[in-house]
């Protein structure tokens, strides 16, 4: 697990947790979060060597060397896609749905749909919370069964039982938090938190 403890980060996450911030806000500060952390994310991302001609000269100089694949868990993920391709404007998205039992807290799927290069990109799958892990450990199943070998889970705020969760079953999986806070309650949600992230982000409470 790395903590991208970035200043701009650290004071944009901080303008989401208030609880007086806006559904305008809270969408415009997640969206330049996700793009603040996919600069960080990214930055061991193998090169492929490339011979391009310039204005003046050939050169030799370097391109990504894999194909990049969003992956959101509907629907909170969702505010952090486009963050990231103000930077990686040629990613693909796929998306998953996954909600969770109120009771149970067990994660349950109703949609999944992919690009067909799975097996090649490098995946990043998308969520603002890292809760119990139930959806995410779901979200990684989807992905590795259709053949993701290189995945990393990148959320906001997480709690040590999700990391926990996902760090015994996916010692393989990269997690990516802006912060990890306190606990979870008795009801799943992460302390301090920011709230419920799909209604604060579509303003549906």
């Amino acid at each position: 697990m790395k903590v991208l403890t970035h200043p701009l980060i650290t004071h944009k996450l901080t303008k989401m947790r208030k609880i007086e911030t806006s559904t305008k806000d809270f969408a415009q500060n997640l969206d330049e979060i996700a793009g603040l952390m996919a600069y960080e994310i990214t930055k061991d991302f193998p090169l492929t060597p490339v011979t391009i001609q310039t204005p003046l000269i050939e050169m030799k100089t370097f391109e990504v060397a894999k194909d990049i694949v969003l992956v959101p868990i509907l629907r909170a993920g969702l505010g952090m896609v486009q963050g990231i391709r103000n930077l990686i404007p040629n990613a693909k998205v796929g998306h998953i749905g996954v909600y969770r039992d109120e009771e149970t807290l067990e994660p349950h799927e109703y949609f999944a749909k992919f690009p067909n290069n799975l097996p090649e990109a490098e995946v990043l799958i998308l969520d603002p919370m890292l809760a119990t892990g139930g959806s995410a450990a779901a979200a990684i199943d989807m992905v590795k069964q259709r053949g993701a070998t290189s995945i990393k889970l990148v959320c906001l705020v997480g709690a040590p039982e999700g990391v926990k969760h996902i760090e015994t079953l996916y010692p393989d999986v990269e997690i990516y938090l802006a912060a990890l806070d306190e606990k979870l309650n008795e009801n799943g949600y992460i302390v301090p938190g920011l709230g419920d992230a799909g209604d604060r982000i579509f303003g549906t409470k």
